[in-house]
């Protein structure tokens, strides 16, 4: 696979769930984590010790309250949306005693498609409030940061599937069936 005049070798899919793929990346190494960025944490983990990737791509589903429904957005900023500390004294989402800057700017950028900052949380968010994230999910800082610490190139597409609203939960079950194809359509623009 060649992106940005890049050849990857090895590339590995990450996706949260199953439903998310569907079959249409069954031709592709890929990689269903689970919901959460611990579980996404420790399968990435886990696979990147057994696979050694070269570019490891995170596709899925996510919420969003300036994209619109059924575009893909590509992300290569990502806050941990959980982090809050500030009653110790830290900035709001700062890891504490971390070099780690508040927004993990790690990832591949795709020219044509919308640019987004995804904020991942351990909490599927129905009153999106942060101006500091416009994309909303549950795993991809877990995995940039993994990618980041590990070297690996780290690319990201997300199917806004939602509002991160109060029909956020609703409007998921529904567009989650849709997601597959507009992700696999972005990524075979790529090649």
């Amino acid at each position: 696979m060649i992106i940005n005049r890049k050849q990857y070798k090895n590339v590995l899919l990450v996706f949260a769930l199953e439903s998310e793929a569907g079959k249409a990346f069954d031709d592709y190494n890929t990689l269903f984590v689970g919901i959460g960025k611990v579980s996404a944490s420790y399968h990435l983990t886990k696979a990147i010790l057994a696979h050694k990737p070269d570019l490891i791509i995170n596709l899925g589903t996510a919420g969003s309250t300036k994209f619109d429904r059924g575009s893909v957005v590509n992300c290569s900023q990502f806050i941990q949306r959980d982090m809050d500390v500030r009653a110790l004294g830290f900035q709001k989402f700062e890891t504490p005693f971390s070099d780690d800057p508040v927004v993990l700017d790690y990832g591949v950028s795709i020219e044509h498609l919308p640019k987004g900052v995804c904020g991942s949380g351990d909490q599927f968010e129905v009153e999106h409030r942060n101006p500091e994230y416009n994309v909303i999910d549950m795993e991809a800082f877990a995995l940039a940061k993994i990618s980041a610490s590990e070297s690996i190139d780290f690319l990201c597409f997300k199917y806004i599937s939602d509002g991160a609203d109060g029909s956020a939960a609703d409007d998921w079950a529904v567009e989650v069936k849709k997601a597959a194809v507009a992700l696999r359509k972005v990524l075979d623009s790529l090649s």
